[in-house]
């Protein structure tokens, strides 16, 4: 059963040289207790995506099409609604901890107002809660870290802070974007296994340019380039049998894989390609590719690809 349903998503704001098209005609489909990984290059839409979700960009923003969560369009509900369904049901896990943390307030009693907020518990109730969910993620000696203010914790610790903020209320869909950014090698490996355990049975849609951490977590991968998604299919074909020539790039970009870039660089959101949008740096580009802008087009059971060779 569909948990959340994107439809034909349009999301653009204003910039000094114009709109930028951050993500542009998405459709996208997570299932009840589903782990989707979302995956691509650094400025491709996929933060501007998870924050149309929870409705968290600045006001000038366009956003058309529809997010339907368990049947409710979210881009229709009044601003008290989605601050209800905010936190609640479905909880955002923000990159960079060290921005996303308020740095005057202690980390326990960020966490702490959460909880009283949405569940409505008492002082001494919501400060049990945090300790809790600072055990539940693993933070050493949770009781006197979570009086800990931010700057005093270390990068992998503050990541276990904003885990056990986003799942403090029980939700039942998880955005994490950039989970694992920034953090060394031992550290990386330690939250891929916390979010691994702490999403079982919960969904989850897992924004990363790591497609070793998305194989390893998700069930289901989407490639996104340019504001829009190229491919998707269970994450072993992703990673095993890969249709995209970008998706094939991104793969063979992996230190384990050969650490072959790409050639050429990310286009404009503001002014991308004509035809497909990874034309200027496909090695089996055709003229249709630069006239004709692609469908997404089912190849197989649950592996959909935006290609002309397939057509």
């Amino acid at each position: 059963m569909a948990l959340l349903n994107i439809i034909n998503l349009r999301t653009q704001f204003p910039s000094q040289d114009g709109m930028v098209k951050a993500v542009d005609t998405v459709d996208l489909l997570v299932a009840d207790g589903e782990r989707l990984g979302l995956i691509g290059e650094t400025g491709c839409g996929k933060t501007v995506l998870g924050m149309s979700i929870v409705r968290l960009l600045q006001p000038a923003t366009r956003i058309e099409g529809k997010i339907n969560y368990k049947g409710r369009d979210i881009l229709k509900l009044k601003e008290e609604d989605m601050r209800r369904l905010r936190g609640k049901e479905i909880a955002i896990i923000l990159q960079n901890p060290t921005t996303s943390l308020n740095p005057v307030l202690k980390v326990g009693d960020q966490i702490a107002e959460a909880v009283r907020l949405h569940q409505g518990l008492g002082k001494l109730e919501a400060n049990a809660r945090v300790i809790e969910m600072l055990q539940s993620a693993h933070l050493p000696d949770a009781a006197a870290n979570s009086d800990q203010y931010p700057h005093e914790l270390s990068g992998g610790m503050r990541e276990r802070v904003m885990i056990a903020m986003g799942l403090a209320c029980n939700p039942e869909f998880i955005i994490a974007d950039e989970p694992t950014k920034g953090l060394d090698i031992k550290t990386k490996m330690q939250i891929v296994e916390l979010l691994r355990e702490a999403t079982l049975h919960k969904a989850m849609l897992m924004i990363t340019h790591d497609l070793g951490v998305a194989g390893s977590i998700c069930d289901k991968i989407a490639v996104m380039y340019a504001g829009e998604l190229l491919e998707e299919a269970p994450s072993q074909d992703i990673l095993n049998d890969s249709a995209h020539p970008y998706t094939q790039g991104f793969i063979n970009s992996l230190p384990s894989r050969g650490l072959l870039p790409i050639p050429g660089t990310s286009p404009s959101l503001i002014c991308p390609p004509s035809g497909c949008r990874f034309h200027p740096r496909c090695r089996m580009a055709t003229k249709t590719c630069e006239k004709k802008h692609p469908e997404m087009i089912r190849i197989e059971k649950g592996h959909l690809v935006r290609c002309h060779q397939f057509n």
